[in-house]
């Protein structure tokens, strides 16, 4: 099995397997064999399900040689992370405290494996995903493929990671304050947060209340828009949902081409939606090449001073009702780590109407934002973090405090948007003279994920990243 196959994403996975070039059997014993080599350094993976991806993939192939109709993920592997149920693995929330194996699968997993996917392991995460940064006590701390003295960032660093070095093509993140664009800013990746309420989070009724969603991260545009077609959709009890968009996601990030896309107005700024924060220079450089790139495409770009608004008090009773509800699902409390007891101290005063209120207040924040930002523009360009990704122990001794505060660079570009509820990606745009990615940040109105795929497949068309591998 050549490394082609393994860097050759989702759509080229399937195909392979569909066109019988390969069995998904043969598949799955690759991207094993390369998580069992690469895997002890970078740490992506908290639980390698491998017997039973085996027997998954047996079952796949097994299917194909009957005739059976595939599906769009057919003998594709996929990561899951840890805050997301699998059947017969343990749900950990990246920590310690719960031990028994769940009995089905969630709504993400579950709508995986009914596109013929074959579920490979789980990956690690910050305890309940606190942290834009992968460490976690438990499970240890997760590298960055292209630099593993680095972090991939966090929270779903260990899905970026998975996917980063070719270990599968696809993994499912979360996001509630950046946790998908973060990670794949960090390691070269294409992440998209979808509009609140666009995949169900069930069984759970929400993530983190209005702030949380879930996704993948990908090599490319066109597989992110392939695995969110299979994802997307409500179930009863979500607390949020999404109007249908009409047509396939899959659909828009094929059109890629200067002429088949419409002409859009971009708004581009390199302010930070959190007072104090400046950006690294090699971010603002990405910000101006992409914004060069976008005028000879054709669009209508150009500089704004968005007025953000202040979104802590909407944010922070959210974070800490979202800890507390998914401390609420573990088995063993005094397994919680040090910070983790803390935030739950800190919101020990929180009032049962604290987190509707903060809701209501981001309700009142979207609104401010569509007025006052895109009400002039399609799109807002931005940076997705503002420093370079730090060195590995970022959290080593901090207490919550100090930990909330080393975060906030972090965050700074992406948390509002939680907040809101509008879609955002992260798009990679090059390398530093670090030897790492940079990205940049695309945010869309509410529901029109569509837009951003196709601009986003647009400037992969003529910059492309996918092909570029770290060395492991």
């Amino acid at each position: 099995m050549t490394e082609e196959i393994l860097f050759a994403g989702v759509e080229g996975q399937a195909r392979a397997i569909a066109a019988g070039e390969l069995s998904a059997g043969e598949l799955v014993e690759a991207c094993l064999a390369r998580i069992e080599a690469h895997d002890p350094l970078l740490n992506a993976f908290t639980n390698v399900l491998a017997d039973r991806a085996r027997t998954e993939a047996a079952q796949r192939d097994e299917a194909r040689s009957r005739g059976e109709a595939l599906g769009p993920l057919h003998g594709v592997p996929v990561a899951i992370k840890e805050e997301n149920d699998v059947a017969g693995a343990v749900t950990t929330f990246g920590g310690s405290a719960n031990r028994t194996p769940r009995l089905r699968d969630g709504h993400v997993a579950r709508r995986l494996r009914e596109a013929g996917a074959v579920v490979i392991g789980k990956t690690n995460m910050p305890e309940f995903g606190q942290y834009p940064f992968t460490e976690s006590e438990a499970h240890g701390n997760t590298r960055n493929p292209w630099k593993p003295g680095h972090t991939p960032g966090g929270s779903s660093g260990g899905t970026a990671a998975a996917v980063a070095a070719g270990m599968v093509p696809v993994g499912i993140g979360g996001d509630g304050g950046g946790s998908i664009r973060i990670p794949a800013a960090a390691c070269g990746l294409f992440g998209l947060k979808p509009t609140r309420g666009r995949v169900s989070p069930a069984p759970n009724a929400d993530l983190w209340g209005a702030l949380g969603t879930i996704g993948p991260l990908t090599r490319s545009v066109v597989d992110s828009a392939l695995v969110y077609d299979v994802i997307r959709g409500s179930q009863p009890g979500d607390t949020y949902d999404a109007d249908d968009p009409g047509a396939p996601f899959l659909e828009a990030a094929r059109l890629q081409s200067a002429d088949s896309q419409r002409k859009l107005r971009i708004g581009w700024s390199t302010k930070a939606a959190t007072r104090g924060v400046r950006p690294a220079p090699e971010h603002v450089r990405a910000v101006e090449e992409t914004v060069a790139l976008l005028e000879r495409l054709g669009h209508e770009v150009f500089e704004i001073d968005p007025r953000y608004p202040d979104a802590t008090a909407s944010f922070v009773p959210q974070y800490v009702a979202g800890v507390r509800a998914e401390t609420a699902l573990v088995e063993d409390t005094d397994r919680l780590e040090r910070r983790t007891k803390q935030v739950l101290a800190m919101g020990a005063g929180l009032r049962s109407g604290a987190e509707r209120w903060a809701v209501r207040q981001g309700e009142k924040l979207a609104e401010r934002v569509d007025a006052q930002i895109f009400a002039g523009c399609d799109v807002l360009l931005t940076p997705t973090i503002a420093p370079r990704p730090p060195q590995i122990g970022v959290l080593d001794g901090a207490s919550a405090v100090k930990a909330m505060l080393r975060a906030i660079p972090m965050v700074a570009y992406t948390a509002l948007w939680n907040v809101t509820g509008h879609p955002a990606a992260s798009v990679p745009a090059g390398f530093a003279d670090d030897a790492m990615p940079t990205a940049v940040q695309l945010v869309g109105r509410r529901g029109d994920e569509a837009t951003l795929f196709g601009l986003s497949a647009q400037i992969e068309s003529v910059r492309p990243w996918a092909d570029r591998r770290p060395v492991l």
